[in-house]
């Protein structure tokens, strides 16, 4: 007698979780996504505008917010 939750837990340890980022890695692209932050957040202040919201303020907050993550997951701080 076999559940079908037990079926996919064994299939599923053949083939283990891989990262797309490797752990040895992940401070680059934190620091990277970091600094891509700073550099659009700071050209977005000099040029505010409605076009540029979408251009330089969507990809800043997105950098800043997967770049605080990996930073964080690089440092050894888990949340």
């Amino acid at each position: 007698m076999s559940s079908p939750l037990l079926d996919i837990w064994e299939a599923a340890s053949a083939s283990p979780y891989q990262p797309t980022v490797a752990k040895s890695s992940q401070f680059a692209v934190g620091f990277v996504l970091l600094l891509l932050a700073f550099i659009l957040t700071g050209v977005f202040g000099l040029n505010r505008s409605l076009v540029n919201l979408p251009l330089l303020g969507v990809p800043a907050s997105l950098a800043f917010g997967f770049g605080a993550v990996y930073m964080i997951c690089a440092v050894g701080v888990y949340v």
